[in-house]
């Protein structure tokens, strides 16, 4: 993970505490997380799951996945395009092993909105509404509406919901942390995501709230809860008895010592089990391996993930970023999160999407760097129903704005939504009981499917 400041003056976590958030309000503890119940079913659920890679920060899709060759030189920049394995479709030549798996990913071109802000375009593009007055980028979480993940927790649930019990996965997990615009908003901490404060490129990841060592016997675990109960005898006294809230604890606490006892939980997040040739191919940094965890947790059931990578905030020396440091982290990363999907009969049920909050200035700054630029950029979908090959819109000679088939979030969720199976006219109420559409009015892109 890279240690660069945003230009909002930020410092990134570089070293993350292991275990999961407990803050209120940020991502779900474990007690949190199996407080769970009030779900609602989609009547059209078509069994799908969502992977989000968010590129914090802005990736410059004028010199990867946008190109133009032809343009003046304080626009087109250093790079060159390279073929794919789409006839007349390139990419940039740095971005070889992304080039051999095109085929399975769409390229949605002229894509924008309009904001260049970090904060209000995070928000924009996580929970496909813009920000109102008194929307504040700092606080965490920050939604005034819900994300995607908080939305497909309220809708549908976890994969199986009907066997919950026997396989308590959660919904929704943040890779490596939580964004502050991925949260429940007005849903509730019921459909917040379950956080791992971990970086799945660390040699020794775990996440231990969640699944103890593996070699901690479920027998150990059992005395443990034990002795707890013993302890708890002597602790209940009337004022706790008469509030029905704290008569609901021991319910949880059972729920979690299911979910920490649960093999297929251990599956799910013991990274280590996997062939060490593949997380070799993933990458073994914090983008390459938080997409193979991913892939593992919709594996094993959970129902949208969102890795938060940065950082794509390249207002210095743009070029020399993208080739030193994150190109050679995507290109492997991507490339081989398509191709494992599609190798394991997953991808057609797996939803990918790939985006920063914005791209950057398509003119070259004079630091060589590019700024923040929300009119146009470039959005890699894939999966779920989207048909690979192809690119959809398209940006003028300079990327400065679309020049055909102008799409923004509100269209990226309308679809994202509808290949769900989840009605984007549907409304929510808020905790005031006003009611608000799941998505903004956006129209689905039939295009892409």
């Amino acid at each position: 993970m890279t240690n660069r400041k945003f230009c909002d003056g930020l410092q990134r976590r570089d070293l993350l505490k292991v275990g999961l958030t407990g803050l209120f309000g940020s991502g779900l503890s474990l007690d949190g997380m199996l407080r769970a119940e009030n779900i609602g079913a989609a009547a059209n659920d078509r069994g799908l799951s969502v992977i989000y890679v968010f590129l914090k920060g802005g990736l410059s899709t004028i010199d990867t996945i946008d190109m133009k060759p032809s343009a003046p030189a304080e626009f087109r920049g250093d790079f060159n395009p390279g073929a794919t394995n789409v006839p007349g479709l390139q990419i940039c030549d740095l971005l070889p092993k992304m080039a051999l798996q095109m085929d399975k990913m769409a390229l949605l071109r002229g894509f924008g909105h309009k904001n260049s802000d970090h904060g209000a375009a995070d928000h924009y593009m996580l929970t496909g509404y813009f920000p109102q007055a008194g929307f504040n980028p700092s606080l965490s979480p920050n939604n005034q509406r819900p994300s995607l993940g908080s939305i497909i927790a309220k809708k549908l649930g976890p994969q199986n919901g009907s066997a919950r019990a026997a396989s308590p996965i959660p919904t929704y997990v943040c890779l490596p942390q939580m964004h502050n615009s991925a949260g429940a908003a007005y849903l509730g901490a019921t459909c917040a995501p379950l956080s791992v404060e971990a970086d799945p490129a660390a040699p020794d990841f775990s996440v231990p709230d969640l699944v103890p060592p593996l070699t901690l016997s479920a027998d150990r675990l059992s005395s443990r809860q034990a002795l707890l109960a013993k302890v708890d005898k002597y602790q209940k006294s009337a004022e706790l008895e008469a509030n029905s809230r704290a008569k609901t604890v021991d319910v949880f606490r059972q729920k979690a010592f299911d979910l920490i006892v649960s093999p297929a939980a251990k599956q799910a997040f013991n990274l280590h089990a996997e062939n060490d040739k593949l997380r070799d191919e993933y990458g073994r940094n914090t983008l390459g391996q938080s997409c193979l965890m991913s892939r593992r947790l919709v594996e094993a059931g959970v129902r949208c993930v969102t890795i938060e990578h940065a950082n794509w905030d390249t207002h210095d020396g743009n070029f020399a970023t993208l080739k030193r440091d994150l190109l050679p982290q995507l290109d492997p990363a991507i490339s081989t999160l398509f191709r494992d999907l599609s190798e394991r009969g997953m991808l057609e049920k797996t939803l990918v999407v790939v985006s920063g909050e914005f791209g950057r200035t398509p003119r070259i700054n004079k630091n060589a760097g590019r700024d923040h630029w929300g009119p146009s950029f470039t959005v890699i979908l894939g999966g779920g129903g989207i048909q690979g090959g192809r690119v959809i819109g398209a940006s003028d000679e300079r990327a400065e704005r679309p020049a055909d088939q102008p799409h923004g979030p509100e269209d990226l969720f309308a679809t994202m939504t509808h290949l769900l199976g989840i009605d984007p006219q549907q409304e929510f109420l808020t905790q005031e009981g006003r009611p608000i559409k799941i998505v903004n009015d956006g129209k689905i892109i039939r295009s892409l499917l």
